[in-house]
C-alpha cells in the first residue's frame, strides 16, 4: 500500500521532496499528486495536475488562461477529492499527507477529509491553529510548519521530518481491533452533561448485552462526527438520547449540528432509537453573548463560558416537529421514546427548567408528525435520567437489533 503526497508542485517541490524522501527511508511507496496550477512541477510526479484538474471538471490550460486563483483552488479542491478517493478505492491507500499554505491546506485538508475515518491522515500547515474549518469530521491531524512552506531549512527540515515521521508512525502502528471486538454491534450515543445519567446507564445495559458504545457529544460537531460514522457503515445501531442540537438548530444557538442530522441513520437502513434529550435548552456562550432580544428569557449560567435558555412552548412545537419531520421516513427500525416528565437534569419537577406546558407541546409536536407512519412511538411517565428510562431505551435497541439479525452475542432481547 501506498501513502499519497498532496502538493502544488509550482511553489512546494523541495519542500515535497523531502517528505517523499523522508518516508520512502522508512520504507513507505509515495504516489505523489501535483495540485499546483501555474508553473512546472519541480519533481517527478505520479498525478500529474492535468489529471487533477480534469477531475474537478475543468482544464489546466483553461485554469492558466483564466488565473483566477479562487477558481483554480475550487477545480483543483474538488479534484484532489476524487483523485484521493481513486487511489484508494484502487490501492487501498495506507495514509495520506498534505502540505501548504492557506491555499495548499485548503486542498488538501478537503481531499484528505473524503478517505474513511482511521486512515491515518497529516496535513502539514501553517494554518495548524485553525482547526475547524480544515478538520470538519474527519480525523484529519494537522500539524504545524511553523516556517511558511517555502523551502527546507534548519527548522523547516526539523517540523517536515517530525510530520512525516508521524504519518509513518501512524501507518505502521494501526491497530488492529482484537478478535474478540469484532462480532460485537457498535452502537452510537449521543450524550450532554445533563443526560449523562441515562446515558451511562444505557450503555451499561448495552455493553452487559454484548455491545460496544461509542458515546458523542452532541454539541453540534458531536452530532455530525457521528453521522458520518453511520455514513461511513461503521456503526450497526444508534442510541440517540440526546437531540438537542435541534434545538439550537430551531432557535439560533451555538451548537447547531445543522439541518441534516438525523438522516444517517435511515439513510444507512440501521436500528435507530430516539428520545428528546436536551431539547428543552439552547446553548450560548458567556452571558453578555446571548442575543438582547432573547435576555428577558429564562436563562441558567451552566458555566462562565456557557449560558443556557429555556425554550418556550412554541419553540418546543417547532424543535418537535423539526425532529418528527426527519424521522418520518425512518420506517420501522425506528423507534422514538419520549419521557413525560422532563428531558434533561434541568427539566425535572423544581429544577430551573420546569416546564410542563413546553414538555407536552414537545411531544405533541414528534407525535403528530409521526403518526401514520411505520415509525414506533412510545411515551413513558418517567424522566429521562430515571434507570427505567434508561433500560427501556437500551431493551429497544436490542430488539431493533434483533429484529435485523445482529443480536449481540449476550443475554437476548425480551420484550418489555
Amino acid at each position: 500500500m501506498s501513502i499519497a503526497l498532496v502538493a502544488a508542485l509550482d511553489t512546494k517541490a523541495e519542500d515535497a521532496a523531502f517528505l517523499a524522501s523522508r518516508l520512502r527511508s522508512r520504507g513507505h511507496e509515495v504516489v505523489v499528486v501535483d495540485v499546483g496550477v501555474l508553473g512546472e512541477p519541480g519533481l517527478p510526479v505520479d498525478v500529474p495536475r492535468a489529471v487533477v484538474a480534469r477531475a474537478g471538471g475543468s482544464s489546466i490550460e483553461a485554469l492558466v488562461a483564466r488565473r483566477d486563483r479562487s477558481t483554480a483552488v475550487a477545480v483543483m479542491t474538488r479534484g484532489a477529492a476524487h483523485v484521493l478517493a481513486d487511489l484508494h478505492a484502487r490501492g487501498p491507500l495506507a495514509g495520506a499527507l498534505a502540505i501548504g499554505g492557506g491555499a495548499g491546506t485548503t486542498i488538501g485538508a478537503t481531499a484528505l477529509r473524503a478517505l474513511p475515518l482511521g486512515l491515518p491522515k497529516v496535513v502539514l500547515t501553517t494554518l495548524a491553529a485553525e482547526t475547524g474549518r480544515f478538520v470538519g469530521t474527519s480525523d484529519v491531524v494537522l500539524f504545524p510548519s511553523i516556517v511558511d512552506v517555502a523551502g527546507v531549512n534548519r527548522i523547516s527540515r526539523v517540523s517536515y521530518a517530525r510530520a512525516a515521521d508521524a504519518l509513518a508512525g501512524m501507518v505502521e502502528g494501526a491497530p488492529e481491533p482484537p478478535a474478540s471486538e469484532r462480532d460485537r454491534p457498535l452502537v452510537a450515543a449521543t450524550m450532554f452533561g445533563v443526560t449523562t445519567p441515562c446515558v451511562q446507564r444505557a450503555k451499561d445495559r448495552l455493553e452487559a448485552a454484548g455491545c460496544e458504545v461509542l458515546v458523542f457529544h452532541a454539541c453540534g460537531a458531536g452530532g455530525r462526527m457521528m453521522e458520518r460514522l453511520v455514513d461511513d457503515g461503521l456503526v450497526d445501531a444508534v442510541l440517540d438520547i440526546t437531540t438537542t442540537e435541534w434545538a439550537d438548530e430551531v432557535v439560533g444557538g451555538i451548537l447547531t449540528a445543522g439541518p441534516h442530522r438525523l438522516e444517517a441513520a435511515a439513510r444507512a437502513g440501521i436500528p435507530q432509537v430516539v428520545s428528546l434529550g436536551a431539547t428543552d435548552m439552547v446553548n450560548f456562550g458567556p452571558l453578555r453573548t446571548v442575543p438582547s432580544r432573547l435576555r428577558g428569557r429564562c436563562l441558567y449560567e451552566h458555566t462562565a463560558d456557557s449560558t443556557l435558555l429555556r425554550v418556550t412552548p412554541e419553540e418546543a412545537t417547532e424543535i418537535g416537529r423539526a425532529i418528527g419531520r426527519k424521522l418520518r421516513g425512518a420506517g420501522d427500525h425506528a423507534t422514538v421514546v419520549v419521557p413525560r416528565r422532563g428531558v434533561s437534569a434541568l427539566d425535572d419537577a423544581g429544577a430551573p427548567f420546569d416546564d410542563p406546558r413546553a414538555r407536552a407541546a414537545l411531544a405533541a409536536a414528534v407525535r403528530g408528525e409521526l403518526a401514520g407512519t411505520a415509525v414506533q412511538y412510545e411515551e413513558h411517565d418517567l424522566h429521562i435520567n430515571d434507570d427505567v428510562f434508561a433500560d427501556r431505551l437500551a431493551q429497544r435497541v436490542l430488539e431493533q437489533l434483533e429484529a435485523v439479525g445482529h443480536a449481540p452475542r449476550g443475554e437476548p432481547a425480551q420484550a418489555r
